[in-house]
């Protein structure tokens, strides 16, 4: 395994694959946070996962006014700590996101959290680590 030479946010721009989330986390004013020393766990969800919501539902979101809730959607796909996919390789979890809610992590059949497949998991960053996720997590409330 090779060192990590990137914080989460220069990873997932990096990766090319992350813009509508890179987008998202910048108008919700979360770079420095992805920025900072973490450790975090980011359940990242790809550019196709977000082209599978309703069309207008992301640019809606990076609208200013809609700031609070974009930033709740966002620290549901954070959780504080470094959480790799042997940490729950078999086991069915419900840990705490940043935002407070929580989550349903299934590691019995792959990796689910809250219903959306880990496509990716594991990739290493200097400040946590990113697992790809194929649907874009909604708060409850």
């Amino acid at each position: 395994m090779t060192t990590p030479t990137h914080d989460i946010v220069d990873t997932a721009v990096a990766a090319g694959s992350f813009k509508t989330l890179v987008a998202a986390v910048t108008a919700a004013g979360l770079v420095d946070t992805l920025k900072s020393a973490g450790p975090f766990t980011v359940f990242a969800p790809s550019d196709d996962a977000f082209a599978k919501l309703p069309a207008g539902t992301v640019e809606s979101l990076v609208k200013p006014e809609n700031k609070a809730q974009l930033t709740k959607i966002l620290m549901l796909h954070l959780m504080p700590g470094k959480v790799l996919s042997k940490d729950i390789a078999g086991k069915k979890l419900t840990p705490k996101s940043a935002g407070g809610e929580e989550l349903h992590v299934d590691g019995t059949n792959g990796v689910t959290v809250n219903g959306a497949h880990v496509a990716s998991a594991d990739i290493e960053c200097t400040n946590g680590v990113i697992h790809v996720i194929d649907a874009v997590l909604m708060p409850k409330a």
